[in-house]
């Protein structure tokens, strides 16, 4: 049987995948082929219903293989997708490239030791001792919380003057009053508090560690090896390629990166990121809440979908943009949206993941 997932619907773009590319010998009945075409159908017509806002594209993989692949918005493939914070696990991986190529010391590497020619506000020997793992953990002492609009390092101060590295170092040491605890009674020894401002700084200190501009080492290292061309950056007032979000990529693209990681930071027979940061980036380094905790700029979360709890690591970004790792069944999900202004939006991509794309996908494997 051959079967379209998603085909039709209101002038967007259609992308055929051919159910056959699902077959798995031994492991796939016809009649389970059946009822995940039939499931991812009746998804497709609740997105295109406006069920979860405005989906603007979603792409499914399983063991390297696409199989959905739909365009909402008419814009079709081709077009780059402003995912905003996505950008900031890419910056994580340019990280770990320039560790495992020996231009960066090291995640215990102190962040103010490549700025030797630069002072700034508010010294304390507490900063001088902030990591470049202590900026991928979102975790430093800095004052310094985008989810608070009194916090004196929220990002849209930041977007207010020219120096966002500057704005960034300048900031005080934050304070612990009783009802948040100190990273020492933390999961993990870190208090979580997510700072675009620390992956800003990460952007110029990479510059300033490999000898290239951001958007020349990533298209050399990352971008090309995986067959992405036309990145469409997005710069700070100071020419710095903004490491923090609104890196323009193509659904696929964001599919090829995060397929990178599934694999183990391979690329065919080409190990092109340390297996060894991989493993780091996606272990539980802070704890964010109950049910969620983080990496290195990866978000970890282990989601029920249908009978199944399945242990996933994400790429998040304002909107409830999404790229889902699932690596146990070898599942790829890419959601990206244009729902930025619903304070729902997150709870969408979150239904939209376990109610319906995991559990379709999840019955083909039959584990």
């Amino acid at each position: 049987m051959t079967g379209v997932f998603g085909a039709g619907g209101r002038g967007a773009a259609v992308v055929v995948v051919s159910i056959s590319l699902l077959t798995l010998p031994g492991r796939v009945e016809g009649a389970v082929q059946e009822i995940a075409e039939s499931d991812l159908d009746r998804m497709t017509a609740l997105i295109e219903a406006g069920e979860f806002g405005a989906v603007t594209s979603l792409l499914v993989s399983l063991d390297g293989r696409l199989v959905y692949e739909r365009y909402f918005d008419g814009l079709g493939p081709e077009a780059r997708r402003n995912t905003r914070s996505v950008t900031k696990t890419i910056t994580g991986a340019l990280v770990g490239l320039a560790i495992g190529r020996g231009e960066l010391g090291g995640v215990e590497s102190t962040v103010l030791s490549y700025f030797p020619d630069r002072a700034f506000g508010n010294p304390d020997p507490r900063k001088d001792a902030i990591t470049i793992e202590d900026f991928l953990t979102m975790s430093s002492v800095l004052e310094c919380d985008d989810w608070n609009s009194f916090s004196r390092g929220n990002e849209e101060r930041m977007y207010l003057i020219e120096d966002w590295t500057g704005f960034g170092l300048d900031l005080p040491v934050r304070g612990f009053p009783p009802w948040s605890p100190r990273p020492e009674a933390s999961p993990y020894r870190r208090s979580f508090s997510y700072c675009t401002a620390g992956v800003v700084i990460l952007g110029e200190l990479l510059e300033r560690a490999t000898g290239q501009s951001v958007e020349e080492y990533s298209q050399e290292l990352l971008f090309e090896p995986l067959g992405i061309t036309n990145p469409a950056w997005q710069f700070t007032p100071r020419g710095v390629p903004m490491t923090g979000g609104g890196l323009g990529l193509r659904s696929r693209d964001l599919l090829a990166f995060a397929e990178l990681y599934r694999n183990g930071g391979r690329v065919g027979s080409r190990q092109l990121i340390p297996a060894d940061w991989i493993e780091a980036s996606t272990r539980p380094r802070a704890q964010i809440d109950d049910a969620t905790e983080y990496g290195y700029l990866w978000w970890l979360k282990v989601y029920a979908a249908g009978e199944r709890n399945v242990e996933a690591f994400y790429m998040s970004g304002l909107g409830g943009n999404r790229v889902t790792v699932v690596p146990g069944p070898g599942v790829v999900v890419v959601l990206t949206t244009t729902n930025f202004g619903r304070r729902d939006a997150h709870p969408l991509a979150d239904r939209l993941l376990t109610e319906h794309v995991l559990p379709a996908v999840l019955a083909i494997r039959r584990e």
